[in-house]
């Protein structure tokens, strides 16, 4: 899973950017990545949703104050992350820029389907219920990646996580709020988190300036989460790792993420995994490869060979003649499924290891051994020098004309 790049890199602005200069940055970027300017390019689409989003959260204070505190972990858009309908906020705030620049991101539905999303050509429009302030909200999912070795990737393993996670304030019982009043309905957008501007038929939804979007105030913010409702502690969290896991599974431990507010249930957690290499194996998928050296003469004449595996040594025979690079195949002895079924497969690639450190004995019997064998022991040798010589025989013939 790619990791989310960092909101103000997104925007190419400072993290003390200030609001007017985050808005001329996305509107430079929009113009320049929107789809429909780039027909030709099928990136274009995820990177206008990428700049989109990270304005979405950047242009409102409590969302950029919760995600200056936690990280993208702070700032949750619901199922399925930032959906560009649902979500971006700020429509109107760019009209200038064409009708169709914004509009043909919610379907290309002609003034029906406009005035859905930004006002229509009725005063008002139609306004969301405005929902209690103070109610019970659940907690949002967090990811933590965790560095694991490749022996538990493959066996399976118990770790102890410890990780930062947004927690209900014990001073304001998660309201954000210095005194009993909590948040209040914001009296400017009557809870519904958007005002209608404009005039005629180009009456546009805009963002509540006096909210930013939340639909609620708050006259008193508490000092000890500066009116975001949470504060950042240290969990430890235990972690069952499966066998059979590999380099980017994600495992999700339900109600173990971020508090919730007032009352509300936790979010999820989430745990990236990256898996280390072996310095035995190479993995892929649920198989595995490894190198098996042999002697000389385990290959001319055969023999056996010790083939590691997941379930232990394996004494697998070599048949004699054996060339170097021989793949032997031990089925069901790779990496145990995940989700049930059967283990993968183990590769032995055969690599014919020469001799190292002889003694003087030893170089003598080989010497006798290389004396005693001729070219038709060595029948690819004696091939590629017969070519050689046509080849060599056919160059002079050339040079000759």
């Amino acid at each position: 899973m790619a990791q989310k790049r960092d909101y103000y890199e997104v925007l190419g602005v400072s993290r003390d950017a200030t609001a007017d200069q985050i808005k001329s940055a996305y509107r430079k970027l929009a113009m320049k990545y929107h789809p429909d300017r780039n027909p030709d390019d099928p990136k274009a689409k995820d990177k206008f949703a990428e700049i989109s989003e990270a304005y979405e959260v950047l242009s409102s204070p409590e969302k950029r104050e919760k995600y200056d505190r936690f990280g993208h972990e702070g700032v949750n858009f619901g199922p399925g992350g930032f959906d560009f309908k649902r979500d971006f906020s700020h429509s109107g705030d760019f009209q200038d820029l064409g009708d169709d620049l914004f509009s043909s991101l919610f379907g290309g539905g002609g003034a029906e389907e406009f005035s859905s999303y930004f006002g229509g050509g009725r005063r008002g429009g139609r306004r969301r219920a405005a929902a209690d302030p103070n109610a019970p909200e659940r907690g949002n999912d967090m990811t933590f990646e965790l560095t694991i070795d490749f022996d538990e990737a493959v066996f399976g393993s118990k770790r102890t996580i410890e990780i930062d996670l947004p927690t209900e304030c014990d001073a304001c019982h998660g309201t954000g709020s210095a005194d009993s009043q909590g948040r209040t309905t914001c009296k400017t957008c009557g809870g519904s988190g958007y005002v209608i501007g404009g005039s005629g038929f180009f009456q546009v939804r805009q963002t509540c300036p006096t909210c930013g979007g939340t639909g609620s105030v708050i006259a008193h913010p508490c000092r000890k989460c500066r009116g975001t409702g949470y504060v950042s502690k240290p969990q430890h969290i235990e972690l069952t790792i499966p066998a059979g896991v590999d380099d980017g599974s994600r495992l999700r431990l339900a109600g173990k993420g971020g508090g919730g507010l007032r009352g509300g249930p936790a979010g999820d957690l989430y745990v990236l995994l990256r898996v280390r290499e072996s310095d035995i194996f190479e993995r892929d998928g649920r198989d595995l490869h490894v190198k098996v050296y042999v002697s000389p003469v385990t290959a001319a004449l055969g023999g056996t060979v010790d083939v590691p595996t997941p379930a232990g040594v394996a004494c697998v025979r070599i048949p004699e003649k054996t060339a170097d690079g021989k793949t032997l195949v031990l089925h069901g002895k790779g990496v145990p499924a995940l989700r049930g079924g059967s283990a993968g497969d183990v590769y032995a690639h055969v690599v014919i290891e020469v001799p190292q450190n002889l003694t003087s004995a030893q170089k003598a019997a080989l010497e006798a051994f290389g004396k005693a064998t001729g070219p038709g022991n060595y029948p690819n040798a004696q091939t590629l020098a017969d070519r050689t010589r046509i080849f060599l025989a056919h160059k002079e013939k050339l040079q000759r004309k």
